[in-house]
């Protein structure tokens, strides 16, 4: 479940998090965590506090509401949106010192006990905006029409994956002459392909995030034929899909159709956090549920 970021950049946050892994695993239950890196969708305002008014038009949380606008950081200096913070493009230093980062994080989800880390590569964020050349116009390695250089910092950082694999903009993912116009499933097959020679053990397929002008027909599993389309080129790495999956049924027909092999749900769990209890009495299985509800069973 994706609901509320925390932190792990400081040894601080070690102990926190380990009190909730510690009582997952007195539950027999598995748990693991997500890295990520805001990129240029960083110093920006939660959601439900630019919902609330008070801001106009802008999402850049300033310095004074303890913001880092003029120290926002991606690919390039494009912005998400002309309401979002302007971003400077980040050095060969800068990727060093972002990769060195992550690498201090995942030493602290080990000493933490977490079961399995995934990077978070998808919707507009930091690896994600590497990827797609709407955001990623530098003429280093790390970026232009060539593939593998737009992959190039992606793949130095591998786990358990999170990808976007469309951008949703208008026109073809490549145009006539073979230009890459945006990002979008063929790019996505080929990093998956990058990916499982690294040994990343499972792709959990999403869709979207980096586009402000983004079109999305939005429908119940929508981005299914995406994790679809992954496992078809890449049968033999496990495969997630995730994207308006509410329903237990709806869930089990796309395991038992082969299309995904494990499902993530996200704000299904917010609205019902026991949903998976509720899915095993839809499908008739047995579940554990924790230590302290097993009298109601």
């Amino acid at each position: 479940m994706e609901a509320t970021a925390v932190g792990l950049w400081t040894d601080s946050q070690i102990a926190p998090l380990k009190r909730i892994v510690d009582f997952s695993h007195a539950q027999g239950t598995k748990i693991g965590i997500q890295l990520a890196h805001a990129g240029r969708k960083a110093s920006t305002h939660a959601p439900w506090v630019h919902a609330r008014g008070g801001h106009g038009h802008s999402h850049v949380a300033t310095e004074d509401e303890n913001g880092w606008p003029s120290e926002v950081y991606g690919p390039s200096n494009i912005p998400f949106s002309d309401v979002y913070p302007d971003p400077k493009p980040l050095t060969e230093q800068d990727l060093l010192t972002v990769e060195s980062a992550f690498l201090e994080s995942i030493d602290r989800c080990k000493e933490a006990g977490f079961d399995f880390i995934e990077l978070h590569g998808a919707h507009g964020y930091l690896l994600h905006s590497f990827l797609s050349p709407l955001s990623n116009t530098r003429t280093d390695e790390y970026g232009g029409q060539p593939l593998e250089n737009r992959l190039r910092f992606f793949i130095r950082l591998a786990l358990f994956v999170r990808i976007s694999a469309s951008d949703w903009a208008e026109g073809p993912e490549k145009d006539e002459q073979g230009i890459w116009k945006q990002w979008g499933i063929e790019q996505s097959t080929l990093l998956v392909g990058k990916l499982k020679e690294l040994g990343v053990d499972l792709i959990d397929c999403s869709s979207g995030g980096l586009w402000a002008q983004q079109k999305i027909m939005v429908k119940p599993g929508y981005q299914v034929p995406f994790a679809d389309a992954l496992k078809k080129a890449h049968p033999d790495i496990v495969v997630g899909a995730v994207g308006l999956i509410t329903e237990p049924f709806q869930a089990e027909s796309y395991l038992q159709d082969g299309k995904a092999d494990v499902v993530f749900l996200g704000r299904e769990l917010l609205r019902n956090p026991h949903w998976a209890l509720f899915a095993a009495q839809q499908l008739k299985v047995k579940v554990k549920a924790a230590n302290q509800y097993e009298r109601a069973w």
